[in-house]
């Protein structure tokens, strides 16, 4: 019996010393007591910048900006857009008239005079602008077609059975309602070369695909929908009636359109 025991204790006493053999190992506490924790490294991180003071339009959001540039060893050069308010405010005063710089707030107006190839459109963009915009534009082109004479009155052919078509003084001009004719005078040619008049392109924000043939990376395109995107942020700021208004006034009549109030 007192064999039995003894040989007992000295089995406990062996698994003992070889649990702590094992659980802590005498190289692995040197080691970690050599080798210090790592530490984040903090030297690359830029400054923190403080953006309350500063206008939305004037900087790209810190979290919509990648931690690296995608294009390595880029030859493209960068494109120059206005940054000047006092400039985009000359803009304005030519489109829209006297005082035509108070009619936005600072921050619609570069909106609407910023295309969404500007800064990956991370500053935002004017297509909804555009799009509303082109809308009241279309709008005010076809009344001012069904309200202008119609130009082919002496063209009308005879009816051979000797019916004759209702009359209405205000029918006169539907003739002139074709998709042709209003797409022919609201052209984005003709769009451009009003806003040249206007002098857009000096504040058009927009970065060209090809930053030395402006004409093959589409200006005609982005000068016309920027022209909407203006009458768009009227719309959206002053209402319906002053957009009409800047609709006939500062686009249609240039354009050749007889608009009445």
């Amino acid at each position: 019996m007192a064999s039995m025991l003894s040989t007992r204790a000295v089995r406990s006493t062996l698994s003992c010393s070889a649990c702590r053999s094992v659980a802590v190992p005498s190289a692995v506490v040197s080691s970690a007591t050599l080798l210090p924790r790592r530490a984040l490294s903090t030297s690359t991180e830029e400054t923190p910048v403080d953006y309350t003071d500063k206008p939305r339009w004037s900087y790209t959001p810190p979290s919509a900006k990648a931690p690296f540039s995608l294009r390595f060893d880029s030859k493209r050069r960068e494109f120059p857009v206005n940054s000047d308010p006092k400039v985009l405010d000359q803009f304005y005063i030519r489109m829209l008239g006297n005082d035509g710089e108070k009619v936005l707030s600072d921050e619609v107006k570069w909106l609407a005079v910023t295309h969404k190839s500007f800064d990956q459109g991370r500053r935002g963009f004017n297509d909804r602008l555009a799009f509303l915009g082109k809308r009241i534009v279309q709008l005010q082109a076809s009344l001012a077609l069904a309200q202008s004479p119609e130009t082919n009155a002496a063209n009308t052919v005879a009816d051979t059975f000797g019916r004759e078509p209702f009359v209405h003084p205000a029918l006169d001009g539907l003739p002139n309602l074709s998709p042709n004719t209003k797409n022919f005078l609201t052209s984005k040619s003709k769009l451009a070369e009003l806003a040249q008049k206007y002098e857009l392109e000096k504040v058009l924000r927009w970065s060209p695909r090809k930053p030395n043939n402006l004409a093959g990376s589409g200006i005609e395109l982005v000068l016309a929908h920027t022209m909407y995107a203006v009458v768009g942020a009227v719309s959206l700021e002053k209402g319906g009636h002053v957009a009409n208004q800047v609709a006939r006034e500062r686009i249609l009549d240039p354009l050749g359109f007889k608009t009445s109030a």
